[in-house]
């Protein structure tokens, strides 16, 4: 398979001094979400968007994908969606280091049912399952496709969640659930800052990306609410659109209120500004750091927590190529998952180029989670 890719080199910013290091490669079903418990131990998962999928969580064991919590947990069951996992397409260690897994209940990005997006806690002391949360069908809508979540355990009994909701086919949003009691809104449904810029036409690889199906005519990226973090403070939730380059925030203490009015919440909204390039995923440190990946540029960037501050440029290197999730860990690194996305056959007239094996990548930030400050 001949590919004609051209590099895009970075725009002019602060010279990058990281390294990246390859943690693992994958030679089955791209990745998308990666996670690293306190321990060390290492969490990924595979969404259902094409690939055969014989397990959607994993944890890694000598370099080896072992199907986590188990393989019963992991085995679809159309008729059975709440008891089974579909589709995840997150993994998430929370500051109490328990394993959560978001599922998405979509099956190649087709519409969901009651059961099938879920939130599931498991307990890495015995890595069984002790929380499962079934989100109802005006949380997450028959449109939805809940992407990426974070944790604020400092409110409520239990603590909250917040899920992004990146969907392309219906409203974009923020998702906030109760982990005690399981009760879940949505906020900013179809707020501007959750959609994706109209007619975005980012540049990966040297060319426009764009959903390219044989017989049609190409359609511009349209999934809106993408990654998240939440700063260590815990006064603002970040979140960006998948389809544009800007980073926005919102008030927590509002999204966490389920009386207060989306008027008000939407009050609290800041756009803080272009990331220089589009973004999958985004991250925080103890610090106060904002991590973005940059699907444009081959790199993974940086904001200092100072007003006033850009993002920079953290590391570079050729073998990014589509930056996913971002996590990062006790042991000083930032971890990424590299999947290639943007060669799937959606967007080469059906022509599949993306050339395995996957990779799961880190680099040395030597900061700690946002939530351990």
């Amino acid at each position: 398979m001949s590919l004609c890719f051209s590099a895009v080199a970075a725009p002019p910013t602060t010279a990058p001094s990281k390294q990246i290091e390859t943690v693992a490669t994958f030679s089955g079903p791209m990745p998308t979400g990666v996670t690293v418990s306190h321990s060390g131990r290492i969490f990924v998962n595979f969404p259902r968007w094409g690939d055969p999928v014989t397990y959607s969580v994993a944890e890694l064991k000598k370099g080896q994908s072992v199907p986590f919590p188990d393989a019963a947990l992991n085995r679809f069951d159309a008729n059975r969606q709440a008891d089974t996992l579909v589709s995840v397409q997150s993994v998430v260690v929370d500051p109490k280091d328990r394993l959560w897994i978001l599922d998405t209940g979509s099956i190649k990005f087709g519409p969901t049912q009651f059961g099938g997006p879920k939130l599931i806690g498991v307990d890495l002391a015995t890595n069984k399952v002790f929380k499962k949360i079934l989100f109802p069908q005006d949380v997450a809508l028959p449109t939805s496709y809940l992407n990426d979540l974070r944790f604020d355990l400092r409110k409520g009994r239990a603590g909250m969640a917040f899920i992004t909701d990146s969907s392309d086919k219906g409203p974009n949003g923020i998702v906030v659930v109760d982990l005690d009691t399981g009760k879940s809104w949505r906020r900013l449904s179809d707020h501007p800052s959750t959609k994706a810029e109209p007619n975005f036409k980012p540049i990966v690889e040297g060319q426009p990306l764009m959903h390219r199906k044989p017989g049609q005519p190409p359609q511009p990226i349209k999934n809106g609410s993408d990654g998240i973090a939440i700063d260590p403070e815990g006064k603002r939730l970040y979140y960006c659109p998948l389809g544009g380059r800007h980073l926005f925030s919102v008030s927590l203490e509002a999204l966490e209120d389920p009386n207060r009015s989306e008027t008000d919440v939407a009050a609290t909204v800041a756009d803080e500004g272009d990331k220089i390039g589009a973004s999958d995923g985004l991250e925080s440190d103890s610090q106060g750091n904002i991590y973005a990946t940059d699907y444009e540029h081959r790199a993974i960037r940086r904001r200092a927590p100072v007003a006033g501050s850009a993002f920079t440029v953290l590391v570079t290197d050729p073998r990014i190529i589509w930056p996913d999730t971002l996590s990062v860990a006790t042991d000083g690194y930032l971890y990424f998952t590299n999947n290639q996305l943007n060669r799937q056959a959606d967007y080469h007239n059906g022509r599949d180029l993306r050339v395995k094996p996957y990779q799961l990548f880190r680099v040395r930030i030597d900061a700690q989670p946002a939530a351990l400050r």
